[in-house]
């Protein structure tokens, strides 16, 4: 019986470590037309707040993308038990 509890934990133990969590949710929009011009900039942070050097901003995101009209923005959220979570920002527009 012991042994059946142990390889029970053991394997919700693993199931939890593999498990993750994806979000995309949109920011804002403009007015103006969407682009065929997509930009993104991420960053990850550890145990949910350690973030060094992170630069997920819209502006870094426009820029890697050449878009000087921003169109539509989403933020995109990767969260794997709090331990790793990756924040992409994504812009469209021309």
């Amino acid at each position: 019986m012991k042994k059946f509890i142990f390889k029970t934990l053991g394997v919700l133990t693993v199931g939890a470590f593999l498990s993750a969590c994806s979000m995309t949710l949109p920011v804002t929009a403009t007015s103006n037309s969407v682009g065929s011009k997509v930009g993104t900039s991420k960053g990850t942070c550890y145990l949910g707040t350690l973030c060094f050097g992170v630069d997920a901003s819209v502006q870094s995101a426009a820029k890697n993308g050449g878009i000087s009209k921003i169109s539509t923005v989403d933020l995109k959220v990767d969260n794997v038990l709090n331990l790793l979570v990756t924040y992409e920002c994504i812009v469209t527009g021309d």
